[in-house]
């Protein structure tokens, strides 16, 4: 590979134009991933009512799609049960950056559409959502849509693993393709994780390898989280 194994690919987060509340290009290497976050009034029937026949709280959740041109060979729109598990993931990790009892009412969709897929697609979109969500709540708290900011604290993932017996970091899809061991690792700007997923592609690992693996994901996403910051830190330079 052409960066050390315990070195993100080149990372940025871009703004785009959009008619969403939120937006932001996730860019992981050559992956390219569209994020918007889309405010609305009405939360899911499920959630619960008061006695005034209002919601109890908010929602968030999130629908993720590769573009028909994001692979060599063309992708099926669609995406089946894959994109459903990914979307899952996305929706939950963003639903940990927000107090939703402080958003009663309010159901903000997160949209997450890959350009260019080269692997870490799904950690990229976790990324660059939490910055179009973020980008969303200011816009309702403006609106007055929102009386409380609801805002808990960045989230951002990366992809690990274990390719030829050595713990890398930020798996593009050549590297993916080949490791042993894939992870996707979850986490708050307070240092907690909020999910771990990891699985023995070609055979088992080691709990040595595992913490191997979460260290590098660790720092990783330490840099991802000031690549966020320093995103939204140039929102208020902006507005100021």
């Amino acid at each position: 590979m052409s960066r050390p194994a315990d070195r993100l690919r080149p990372f940025s987060l871009e703004r785009v134009p959009s008619m969403a509340a939120g937006a932001a290009l996730a860019v992981a290497g050559s992956t390219r991933v569209i994020c918007t976050a889309s405010v609305a009034s009405e939360p899911p029937r499920w959630i619960r009512r008061g006695a005034d026949g209002q919601p109890e709280h908010g929602w968030v959740t999130a629908e993720y799609a590769m573009m028909p041109g994001s692979t060599p060979e063309r992708q099926r729109r669609g995406g089946g049960s894959r994109a459903i598990e990914i979307q899952r993931l996305i929706a939950r990790s963003l639903r940990a950056a927000v107090d939703l009892d402080q958003m009663p009412g309010l159901a903000i969709t997160c949209d997450c559409d890959v350009l260019v897929a080269d692997g870490g697609t799904r950690t990229a979109a976790v990324t660059g959502a939490c910055v179009a969500l973020r980008r969303a709540v200011r816009a309702a708290l403006e609106a007055g849509t929102l009386g409380r900011d609801p805002w808990l604290g960045n989230v951002a993932a990366v992809s690990v693993g274990m390719v030829g017996g050595v713990p890398t970091l930020d798996l593009d899809y050549p590297l993916d393709s080949s490791a042993e061991v894939d992870m996707n690792v979850v986490m708050n700007d307070r240092g907690r994780f909020i999910e771990v997923q990891g699985t023995g592609e070609k055979g088992d690992f080691s709990r040595s390898q595992l913490d191997a693996m979460l260290g590098l994901a660790e720092a990783g996403i330490r840099e991802l989280h000031r690549v966020q910051a320093a995103a939204l830190a140039e929102d208020d330079r902006g507005a100021a």
